[in-house]
């Protein structure tokens, strides 16, 4: 019997399906921010705020992983 019988091996994955999930997770989060930040009267809910937000996140994400 074999020592590696239930091990499993972890691969890189796709890069294509994390940049998209890196794009929607960050998206989402940076919309949450956006929106706790203007219910505060910090910044204005629009979409470019969130847009930035979600670049930036994306950008972060990204060289942290890599």
């Amino acid at each position: 019997m074999s020592d590696e019988v239930g091990e499993i091996e972890w691969g890189e994955g796709d890069p294509r399906v994390l940049l998209v999930m890196n794009v929607v997770l960050s998206s989402v989060f940076a919309t949450v921010v956006v929106f706790g930040l203007s219910y505060a009267d910090l910044a204005a809910f629009t979409l470019v705020n969130v847009a930035s937000a979600a670049l930036v996140l994306v950008a972060l994400t990204y060289l942290v992983t890599n």
